[in-house]
Parts: structure tokens; sequence; C-alpha cells
């Protein structure tokens, strides 16, 4: 079964003219784990649509399309949220912690690297900021690395055949804050754009 390719294109029918897509995630800065994501896109860049200049992170939430207005779309996000879920936060404060990365798997679009939520971190925090707002097409929560999206119709199978040759490496490593950023829509795998940083306890 072949995966599916993502488009050198722009999206209209998404984007309707808006710029800002704001998400929270997690930064990767972990320069042994940077390295090791590297060598791994390296390794799969015939697969991988290019260019590709997104950071390495983790999406823990998907708010929308930012907006300085009421919403209009279903997946616009207000200022006016966002300060919601700050407020959300704050009270329930919570310490830094620790995930660990698993194996190199593929989505249907896309190959990435599993992270393990070892104590539930992730999901009690989504469930914070869902009090203010629902996400954007939430799908089943999988925490992810990704590596890459398809850039052509390749056959799964040669993919998860490649996956089981390669020698594969699992890092442990602190999140110390959380990030709520932006990505020019119009941009396909375009940088991220911290916008606000929130800051966990330490442990």
């Amino acid at each position: 079964m072949p995966v599916l390719p993502t488009l050198a294109q722009d999206y209209p029918e998404w984007h309707k003219g808006r710029t800002d897509f704001s998400l929270w995630y997690l930064e990767i800065r972990q320069p042994e784990l940077l390295n090791y994501l590297e060598q791994l896109r390296e390794y799969f860049s015939d697969l991988l649509f290019t260019p590709n200049t997104r950071q390495f992170h983790i999406t823990l939430f998907i708010c929308g399309f930012l907006t300085n207005h009421n919403p209009k779309w279903d997946d616009d996000f207000s200022h006016q949220q966002l300060q919601q879920q700050l407020k959300t936060l704050k009270p329930e404060q919570k310490s830094s912690f620790r995930l660990k990365t698993g194996a190199v798997n593929s989505f249907e679009s896309a190959l990435f690297i599993e992270i393990d939520d070892l104590d539930g971190n992730l999901a009690e925090i989504r469930q914070q900021l869902y009090r203010c707002s629902d996400e954007i097409a939430p799908l089943e929560y999988c925490p992810h690395i990704t590596l890459g999206l398809y850039k052509h119709e390749f056959c799964s199978n040669i993919i998860f055949e490649r996956m089981q040759n390669i020698p594969q490496q699992s890092f442990e490593f602190q999140v110390r804050h959380l990030t709520f950023g932006t990505y020019h829509a119009q941009m396909l795998q375009g940088p991220l754009t911290p916008y606000h940083q929130f800051l966990l306890g330490d442990v």
C-alpha cells in the first residue's frame, strides 16, 4: 500500500488567506538527540519532501489560525482563548518532566519517531488546554517527532524494511517549558516561530 505524498502547492481551501497557524509544542534542544534526528532525516532523505525548515518538535495541542478578532471560521483561534489557556495552566503548574524517544515509525503521510509519555504528563496538559478550546482536527493523540513528509507514493513495505535495517537509539530528555507558536500556512514545512513560553517548575 502506498504512502500519501505531500504536493508542492498552496492549499487555499484550508487557509482561506489566513497566515499564522498556531499550536502548543515542545522544543527539542538536546544536542545528542538533535544529531540523531538529523542522521535519520538524511538516511531517509530520498523519500522526504523538501525544502523542510521546520524545527524538530513534539506537537502538544493544535489551536488553529491565530486571529486578533472574534473567531470567524471553526479553525480560528483568538488571543483571548490563548489567555484563557494560560490562566488554566497557571493554577496547576506542573514540574518539569521526562520523555523518552522510541522507534522510527510511519503515518500514512509522514515518517516519525515515537515518544513515550512516561507518566502521562502530556495527556494531563492536553486536558487542561481542552478546557478553553477544542483542538483542531483532533485525531487520536500520538506524541511523536516528525522526521519529514513523504514526497511520492512510495510502497510502505519498502519504508518499513528500511526502518528494520538501521540501528536505532533511544533518548530520555527533560521538558522544562511548553511553547506556543505559529507557522506560515502558505509555506509548506516552514519554520516554527515561538510566541509564548510557559515555564515548568524544577523537579
